[in-house]
């Protein structure tokens, strides 16, 4: 076989980067599938059957929004039950914490700092829901859902950090359409999903978890006076206290029952302020109180869990009704339920169901009339969707007909079915109007076509839900199939190379000889770790528990370190003379303590944070230290952040060279290292809770001055240290003793000073960010990774020729990955903590 020149080796490369790149296309479009939706907005065409050949009213964009009001009203057939809705959400409040779980009551502290909802729904003047929210468990999402009724993908995790104006069919959209006055107070998340819809607005930032007083005194201080208004049809209000609280402390935090008694307080001030308004003729008011997302007990959210999907439905100002603790709907059943208690369409999109309870004050025919309406939108969604529904034209074709005839067990395919279950409702209802003034008519008949109503409903929604997360398999399998082509040439590629290699050396025996006894355990294991990770890949659970890998392969690494240093140890005590045993020796013994500082460190990480899903309840050593009490923490936090600086410090004062430049560099970071401990003593703190200009001032400054030093440094300090070795030579006493070995194995030596700064300058950059970003329980951890890279670049600094260069690379890669996962963090979107995010954001925010 002819060798390979260069210009095919570049080809075959080219074509197999190129495969690869569609193959991952393919695969991300398949798994981040478009929704399907109808283009527009609901309108007349809504109060209509879904007939054959219809063509929606184009009139409705032309009325005046008091005419359209009227024009929804009269074709609906329903009348409005309230003329003013108070839309409250409190942001992360699990409905764990208010009706309880698995049918008990909720926990004794949770009840009673609640007292007024609690006694709203003992007396039946509230009805409450544990809400199921569909995954992604973050805030825009969420509010998307319940203002639609749309299922949402995870692409909108993206968004949610940079919200753009939702275009879909909404509930604010049809409120704006028939003149409603809106007024939005809280997260300004609403301001950017809805632009320009609100009379008047006071945003705040959702971001900065730290603060948990003023977040939420923005929106009460607020709240008095815009109730005593009455130029407004929609009021919302969204708290985001409760979340801050959860993100910092947890669900147990000594905040929570503290901030659940403030919102009962407000949900009193409301109800009074409802009461006193209809008593004066102001017209009826619903008060709706939801939550958009639950929390795990750590506080974070964004997975699918039962403590994050579990949110917060609660009506207040329905009919009496006999509370249940059980009661459980979809967030999307909001959407359609207040759109028809209001008199507007529901939205295009939804696939929501109407809340039963809700309509139960609504006469007979008000009632079917509600539920007929929700079953012809959700038609229109499965006629969208399945071109071969046998019943897109009823009443047009015979298939009515021929199931009117026959049996009314609908036991047949998805699109079979649910026609079936579709024809079988508007039978029973029809047969119920035509009976409907006579003696003939009863409560059965009712009560058949509403319950063959809501299993249609049920159907359909469910149907529907799961063709909106469904993922198109075959764009899977095929990208799959180009990335395993991808990876085929590529191996055959490298596989040739290695054999032109081999062949090459051939002829020369001590070189092969080299060869054949060049692989050594350690670095057999390294490229054994490539086939761990891809196996493991396959199992859901293995990537839901993916940090059990890296500790076990990078302990085992260790261990293999340990082996060889002790094996290296051994061959020097019998091949070695007497004058150069000593030096050999104590070298090796200097690994070997390395070695087991990597261990020792790598094992109290491991131990830090219980990571993944199934696990996370057992107790670790993070869970024990937050139980002895914050100020532990705080003293760990201390101690812990000073090492680190210390650390880096030393390693950069340790080159004694006394150029400006160098001088320059020090500085910097002494400063920065000495304002990062002041903000750590003077602000952070679990019970922190408002925000403070002089912490966001300080944030400025060491963003200032971390990004000066570091960028600096790296640009321009290889220019202006002059090129000589003299004083980097090993003889010359020029830096200390114990990072002589690290400074050393840099390659050029002209260049070995200005390497050495910035490699350290890039490491305590990184380590007093993560002092800034991390949760302060984490700062223990950053030190003993600090350590890590320590330890393990004087191992291999000092290991001269006994490891190769890839090897070392993939050892840090491998560090840096159980690094990851020590700090707490998972392959879950909960563990994702935006604690940090509002700072990183701070040093931009100044600019503008």
């Amino acid at each position: 076989m002819a060798p390979l020149t260069c210009t095919k080796l570049s080809l075959i490369t080219i074509a197999g980067v190129v495969t690869q790149i569609i193959g991952l296309s393919f695969f991300v479009f398949g798994f981040f599938p478009v929704k399907p939706a109808l283009p527009g907005t609901s309108g007349s065409e809504s109060f209509y059957v879904p007939a054959c050949d219809f063509v929606s009213n184009q009139s409705d964009t032309t009325l005046p929004s008091d005419k359209l009001k009227s024009s929804y009203q009269e074709l609906s057939g329903i009348p409005p039950s309230f003329d003013r809705l108070i839309l409250m959400i409190v942001d992360g409040l699990p409905a764990e914490f208010v009706l309880g779980k698995d049918g008990k009551p909720p926990k004794k502290q949770f009840k009673e700092a609640m007292p007024y909802t609690q006694s709203l729904l003992a007396s039946g003047s509230a009805i409450g829901y544990h809400a199921k929210a569909a995954p992604p468990t973050v805030t825009m999402p969420r509010l998307k859902a319940m203002v639609s009724g749309a299922i949402g993908g995870f692409l909108d995790v993206a968004f949610n950090f940079n919200t753009q104006a939702m275009t879909d069919d909404n509930l604010l959209g049809q409120f704006f359409k028939i003149g409603w006055k809106m007024v939005m107070l809280g997260d300004e998340t609403w301001l950017k999903l809805f632009p320009g819809l609100f009379k008047r607005h006071d945003g705040v930032s959702s971001f900065y978890v730290k603060d948990t007083v003023q977040v939420d005194q923005n929106v009460s201080q607020h709240l008095g006076d815009e109730l005593s208004k009455d130029d407004w049809d929609l009021l919302i209000l969204h708290y985001l206290g409760l979340d801050h609280v959860g993100h910092i402390g947890g669900r147990n935090s000594a905040l929570m029952a503290p901030k659940m008694k403030e919102m009962d307080e407000v949900v009193k001030l409301i109800h009074s302020s409802i009461n006193q308004s209809q008593g004066n003729g102001q017209g009826r008011t619903l008060l709706m109180i939801v939550s958009d997302h639950g929390m795990t007990e750590n506080g974070n959210h964004g997975g699918s869990t039962y403590e994050e999907t579990d949110t917060l439905a609660l009506f207040i100002g329905l009919r009496n009704h006999v509370f249940d603790y059980a009661s459980v709907i979809n967030q999307i059943d909001i959407a359609p339920t207040l759109a028809l208690l209001f008199g507007v369409p529901i939205p295009k999109n939804n696939v929501g169901v109407l809340i039963r309870e809700a309509f139960d004050s609504l006469k007979e025919d008000k009632h079917l009339r509600a539920l007929e309406l929700n079953s012809w939108q959700l038609l229109r969604l499965l006629q969208a969707q399945l071109s071969g529904l046998p019943c897109r034209n009823f009443p047009c074709d015979a298939f009515y007909d021929h199931q009117s005839s026959g049996s009314t067990d609908c036991n047949h395919e998805a699109e079979d079915m649910l026609c079936c279950l579709y024809i079988e409702a508007t039978t029973l209802y029809t047969s119920w109007k035509s009976k409907r003034g006579f003696e003939s008519a009863s409560t059965k008949d009712y009560s058949s076509a509403a319950a063959a109503y809501y299993k249609f409903l049920k159907s359909a929604s469910e149907w529907l839900s799961r063709r909106s997360t469904d993922k198109p398999v075959k764009l899977l399998a095929l990208g799959l199939a180009t990335m395993f082509v991808s990876t085929v040439i590529l191996s055959s590629l490298m596989f040739c190379r290695l054999r032109e290699i081999y062949h090459g050396g051939k002829q020369q025996s001590l070189n092969l000889n080299d060869s054949m006894n060049g692989w050594s355990l350690d670095e057999t294991f390294i490229l054994s770790v490539i086939l761990i990770l891809v196996s493991s890949m396959t199992s859901s659970s293995m990537v839901e528990e993916e940090h059990y890998i890296w500790y076990f392969l990078i302990s085992t690494f260790y261990l293999l370190l340990l082996r060889k240093t002790a094996q290296s140890l051994c061959a020097v005590r019998f091949q070695s003379s007497f004058f150069t045993q000593n030096g050999q020796s104590r070298e090796g013994y200097f690994r070997m303590c390395f070695v087991f500082l990597l261990l020792t460190s790598g094992r109290v990480l491991r131990g830090w944070h219980q990571g993944g899903v199934n696990w996370t309840s057992l107790p670790d050593i993070s869970k024990w230290l937050e139980q002895a009490g914050s100020q532990h923490v705080k003293s760990l936090q201390l101690i812990s952040a000073f090492l680190v600086i210390s650390i880096g410090l030393f390693a950069l004062f340790s080159i004694e060279s006394k150029g400006k430049c160098f001088q320059m560099v020090r500085l910097s970071f002494l400063i920065s290292g000495l304002l990062v401990l002041l903000h750590i003593t003077k602000y952070q703190d679990y019970t922190f809770s408002s925000t403070n200009y002089g912490a966001t001032l300080l944030v400025q400054i060491i963003y200032a001055i971390l990004g000066v030093a570091t960028i600096g440094t790296v640009v321009a300090l290889p220019w202006v240290i002059p090129f000589s070795t003299s004083k980097i030579c090993p003889t010359d006493n020029t830096i200390s003793p114990l990072f002589l070995s690290i400074h050393e194995k840099f390659p050029l030596v002209e260049l070995r000073d200005s390497l050495y700064v910035i490699g350290w300058a890039y490491v305590l950059c990184w380590c007093l960010l993560q002092l800034l970003l991390q949760q302060p329980i984490n700062t223990t951890p950053i030190l003993l990774l600090l350590l890590q890279i320590l330890a393990g670049t004087l191992y291999f600094a000092r290991s001269g020729t006994h490891h190769k260069e890839w090897v070392e690379i993939a050892a840090f890669y491998y560090l840096g990955m159980a690094g990851h996962f020590a700090l707490g963090n998972t392959n879950t979107l909960a563990t994702i903590d935006v604690a940090g995010a509002f700072i990183v954001c701070i040093l931009l925010l100044a600019h503008f």
